[in-house]
């Protein structure tokens, strides 16, 4: 007996293993099931790579069995010529009977066709089958095609008692060594990290991955006057950097300046990285960079490490203005997840 929903959550797990490796493209899982077995399987491993429909179709060893194949994919088969060509006629090449879609394409110039060419070469299609899982996992892409801006992500470590630095401005540590590993985590799994002019004159950090395997991602400063020291570790060019001031636009190898209004609007930073197809920003601070975006109501999720050191006075820490969505203990320290909108 089939179970759908075991092999689209199988079509799920894998496309998880193209994070931080397939941006701007989509995650997407592929299964390939027949009598009642999986017979093939595929995720999109790399941007530019073949898409996870050619994968799971180049893993199935008796191809004697694809008219009787069901194939469930996590995302709309592509209908278009891009890097590869359209997954859509590959399937129907192939002759498979049926074809389960967790969501449709959100992008309108896409969107649907990969559907007809299926249901015109006379394959059966369904779709919508953990639908809200899958828009989940894509809700970078889905983001950016229906907002016209990066998905944005903020985080921060609090003490117990609410700041995020000294008055002096100095923040080390105030979470603990696991917390840590997982913000390099995150760094690995997102297009670009963003700080502030504080954040960068008195921390001086790398914004590099260092306790995570994964590539780094591209640095982005805000320093409206340009005051910032030109030996300070983000500006070294050993990663992508862009730099938002109000004073020029200057672009060389690994760096960019890029000049914006006096107000310097997060919706002008957001639209300066969707023209760059930039599809994730992680805003790691400080305090007025955050609560910047927070006030702009343009941020989709927040990740507050809240450790139990006191400072008793400093840089107060944003204030959320609704309630975590899921809360995790890593040690000593509360991790708490909110989801904007």
């Amino acid at each position: 007996m089939e179970n759908p929903a075991a092999y689209m959550r199988r079509a799920l797990e894998l496309a998880e293993l193209g994070k931080g490796s397939v941006s701007p493209n989509p995650l997407v899982g592929c299964v390939i099931v027949a009598d009642g077995k999986i017979i093939g399987e595929g995720y999109h491993q790399q941007y530019g790579g073949p898409h996870a429909e050619v994968h799971a179709v180049n893993s199935v060893q008796d191809t004697s069995l694809f008219p009787k194949a069901t194939v469930y994919v996590t995302l709309e088969p592509c209908a278009h010529f891009g890097k590869t060509p359209p997954c859509a006629n590959l399937l129907v090449q192939k002759g498979v009977k049926k074809v389960v879609i967790a969501a449709m394409d959100p992008n309108p110039l896409v969107g649907g066709k990969g559907v007809k060419i299926l249901q015109d070469a006379g394959i059966e299609v369904e779709t919508g089958l953990l639908e809200q899982e899958a828009r989940w996992q894509n809700r970078r892409f889905f983001t950016q095609i229906e907002k016209n801006r990066p998905y944005v992500i903020l985080k921060w470590a609090q003490t117990v008692d609410g700041f995020v630095a000294r008055k002096d401005y100095s923040s080390k540590w105030i979470s603990n060594a696991l917390s840590r590993q997982q913000a390099h985590r995150w760094r690995a799994e997102e297009d670009a990290i963003l700080v502030g002019k504080n954040t960068a004159l008195y921390d001086n950090p790398s914004l590099n991955v260092r306790d995570w395997e994964g590539k780094d991602p591209i640095r982005l400063i805000l320093d409206p006057k340009l005051s910032l020291d030109s030996s300070l570790k983000l500006f070294d060019q050993s990663q992508a950097t862009i730099c938002y001031n109000t004073l020029k636009s200057k672009e060389s190898e690994n760096l960019a300046f890029v000049k914006l209004s006096a107000e310097m609007h997060p919706s002008e930073i957001l639209a300066d990285l969707q023209q760059r197809k930039i599809q994730s920003v992680l805003i790691e601070g400080g305090a007025f960079v955050l609560k910047k975006f927070l006030n702009a109501e343009l941020w989709d999720e927040a990740r507050v490490f809240t450790s139990q050191v006191r400072f008793g006075e400093g840089i107060a820490a944003p204030v959320m203005p609704i309630t975590p969505s899921s809360q995790i203990q890593l040690e000593d320290d509360l991790l708490s997840f909110y989801i904007h909108g």
